[in-house]
């Protein structure tokens, strides 16, 4: 049987089309999808249990993967299958999860799946960009309840125009490269690298792409219309009780507020909280408790929120004290690790990270294989956030999605001030030791100062703040948050991250948890951040200033030489004698590329010892030498022959040529040792490669006076016959002399012929 298939098309605008279809792959899933840009096709299907779980959350899993069969190839490695996911699928779930979480209902529990695959890649097309809108297609065709429909759009900015999911050759010349996501009404979520733009210019791309987004959602509308939208299935809800709730506010909100106004740090504060919490609880009997405890808890949660958000509305204070603009203390150190090749310390108040660097050369790039990208990161960051930064005791499961997705903003803040011309690899490592509000911002600052101790030169110095909003829909109240706490992310509307330089923003990360927020408080909000961030880059350069003038004495110099791609055998050597022995020799680390377009080696030498160093380059120089026809150069006897002597060029040690006994001095020479010895140095001039020998020939003589009254031998005779000198050689040198006496030694009988 035929399956029914219905199709939607969005217009890009620019020619090129997204197609969502459904009906065909999948039947069995709750709901699926195809997405098809180009030759590129993402096939989604989400799946969501009937039964609740006994969680109070919703136990939603965001699975993007991309299979190598996908762009015709085996995946690397030993095992032919795919394995875990890369951490570009890692970041693709992340940007996925953080827009479809919030649109399901607050009390659906049911275990829910969405499962995104790339089955068909397009060079042209950027595959995570798509993941979004196939990921709400698919619910939108099932009965899982979802609020409305949701996508997400890439937005890139080429030469001033503004394009709506950009290929990767046009992303390279783009200032922007942000992912939002929205519903038709609602920005929902912002992350995105820029090339230093103001608060205005990034305001202007996210309004370009909900423009986009707006019409994917339209169509996902008009699919589900036409196939047949089905009935939001029912569950069973949480169970609620308004006498409980008003009971429970009523005993706590007016003690968590004073806790809230008394400023106290984190622990402390918690303990104050947790103390009311259990004095709530003590009013009602244990069969109260285990009938609706859970509820007694939720209840409490809410006045918490309440109160909290009140005193920053009301008042302009926050948990700590502070006004809503205010950043907290910070204290700075750089080279606080010896044997590292940078380190620093940055602390803000109660969040603290310590960062390192390392120096190496491209055999440390990060190597990148996905079936939608194959390349490599010469400067790479990784963010590491350990449970005791927290004061919590946990099992650690490898790197989180959370690591992953900090790590990764807090790299593309700071990547686009690493100048190409950076001869290393480097990597940027951020330790978390202390964290309550933003250990990615604190990253950024830190790995800023670690940098800049390394004496990498970057162009310009990074800083990053997170920031928080309250607001009031009611009244139309609202307050922005400089340098959030912890407890005010989880309490507030929006929790946006912004970094950058003095003259504009290198990156951001936005979680707008409001609906309809306006583009005004928008833009009040980034003014606030840039201020925030502005003071915070002040202090960094309090600290360090700018990049060391070098690197430090025990961290890698690299030196960089091109040579062509003829010398790069010789400087190998067979089986990577030469460059191995070179290398021990020397105590430094030699890597050779080669680039297909120059037809160039690039041979980059690594090592802590400059005479190491220098010897490399000295044995590459020697290697590329060619000596000019014409031109003098110093030599140094190295062996001793009957017919003449070996030199090698003084300034290219290991280049080694004959000079024949003939022309070591005008006088006839009989033994080379009367003119020269081992280890004589002196001068010769070079005169290209003797047609007749076809070997180089240099000479001493030629540039020596010729002695009074001398005359050249007259040149040898040559005839058909072949003439011979008195000492019975021919002239080519060759003793034929033996060859008559065997013409005299023919057999008798040929003597009788004659």
């Amino acid at each position: 049987m035929i399956p029914k298939v219905f199709k939607e098309v969005i217009d890009l605008g620019d020619g090129r089309e997204i197609s969502i279809e459904t009906g065909k792959l999948a039947k069995q899933a709750h709901g699926s999808v195809v997405v098809q840009s180009g030759k590129c096709m993402l096939l989604c299907t989400v799946v969501s249990n009937y039964q609740q779980s006994d969680v109070d959350f919703l136990p939603l899993t965001v699975d993007y993967r991309e299979k190598f069969a996908a762009s015709g190839r085996y995946p690397g490695g030993f095992f032919k299958r795919e394995a875990r996911p890369s951490d570009g699928e890692v970041l693709t779930m992340r940007l996925v999860d953080r827009v479809l979480r919030p649109l399901f209902p607050k009390d659906y529990h049911a275990e829910t799946q969405v499962m995104v695959q790339l089955m068909s890649h397009d060079d042209d097309v950027m595959p995570d960009a798509m993941a979004g809108l196939a990921a709400s297609a698919a619910i939108q065709l099932s009965d899982i309840p979802f609020e409305t429909p949701i996508s997400e759009a890439r937005v890139g900015r080429v030469n001033g125009q503004f394009i709506i999911n950009p290929t990767r050759a046009q992303l390279l010349e783009s200032d922007i490269d942000m992912m939002i996501g929205a519903s038709a009404d609602s920005v929902m979520m912002v992350e995105g690298e820029m090339s230093e733009i103001s608060e205005e210019e990034m305001v202007e791309a996210i309004k370009f792409a909900h423009d986009a987004i707006k019409i994917q959602c339209a169509a996902q509308i008009k699919l589900a219309e036409a196939f047949g939208k089905k009935e939001t299935r029912t569950y069973e809800p949480e169970l609620e009780d308004e006498d409980l709730a008003k009971k429970v506010s009523a005993l706590t909100y007016d003690k968590v507020y004073a806790v809230a106004r008394a400023a106290s740090a984190k622990h402390e504060r918690s303990a104050a909280f947790e103390a009311i919490k259990e004095e709530v609880k003590a009013t009602f009997t244990e069969e109260e408790l285990a009938e609706y405890g859970g509820m007694v808890s939720k209840y409490y949660y809410k006045a918490e929120k309440k109160a909290v958000r009140d005193l920053t509305l009301n008042e302009g204070l926050r948990l700590d004290g502070r006004k809503t603009d205010q950043i907290r203390p910070i204290w700075c150190e750089v080279d606080y690790l010896p044997s590292t090749h940078g380190s620093s310390i940055f602390t803000r108040g109660e969040t603290q990270a310590l960062a390192t660097v390392t120096l190496g050369t491209s055999r440390e790039a990060n190597q990148i294989d996905m079936p939608s990208f194959e390349g490599e990161e010469r400067f790479y960051l990784h963010y590491n956030f350990p449970p005791f930064s927290t004061g919590e005791a946990r099992p650690l499961r490898g790197t989180s999605r959370r690591e992953v997705g900090h790590g990764n903003l807090a790299q593309r803040a700071l990547k686009g001030m690493v100048p190409a011309d950076c001869p290393y690899t480097v990597r940027v490592v951020s330790e978390v030791l202390e964290s309550n509000g933003s250990s990615s911002m604190a990253t950024v600052c830190a790995g800023t100062m670690a940098l800049m101790d390394a004496g990498v030169q970057i162009k310009k110095p990074v800083s990053g703040i997170a920031m928080g909003l309250i607001s009031d829909a009611e009244t139309g109240k609202y307050a922005v948050l400089s340098d959030i706490l912890g407890d005010e992310d989880h309490l507030g509307d929006m929790d946006f991250k912004v970094t950058g330089t003095a003259d504009g923003i290198t990156a951001c990360q936005m979680d707008i948890k409001v609906k309809g927020l306006s583009y005004e408080i928008l833009v009040n909000a980034l003014k606030q951040a840039q201020a925030g961030r502005l003071h915070i880059l002040g202090k960094l350069t309090e600290t360090i200033a700018a990049p060391n003038a070098d690197v430090k004495a025990h961290a890698p110099k690299m030196i960089t030489r091109v040579i062509p791609n003829e010398f790069i055998g010789a400087l190998i050597g067979p089986g990577g004698k030469v460059i191995q022995e070179l290398q021990k020799a020397t105590k430094t680390t030699i890597v050779i590329n080669e680039d297909p377009i120059t037809e160039e080696g690039i041979v980059e030498i690594l090592g802590t010892n400059q005479d190491g160093i220098d010897a490399v380059l000295a044995k590459i120089d020697s290697l590329m030498f060619k000596p000019t026809v014409g031109n003098v150069y110093e030599v140094k006897v190295i062996k001793m022959l009957d017919f003449g002597a070996v030199v090698e060029y003084i300034q290219a040690p290991g280049n080694e040529v004959l000079l024949h006994v003939s022309e070591l001095a005008w006088e006839r020479t009989e033994n080379v040792s009367d003119v020269v010895n081992m280890g004589d140095v002196f001068e010769v001039k070079y005169f290209g490669v003797d047609p007749k020998t076809r070997k180089e020939k240099v000479s001493r003589k030629a540039i020596l006076p010729k002695p009074e009254g001398y005359v050249a031998r007259p040149p040898r005779e040559n005839n058909d016959r072949g003439g011979r000198d008195n000492r019975g050689r021919d002239n080519r040198g060759r003793d034929n002399r033996r060859d008559d006496r065997r013409d005299d030694r023919r057999p008798r009988e040929d003597k009788k012929e004659d």
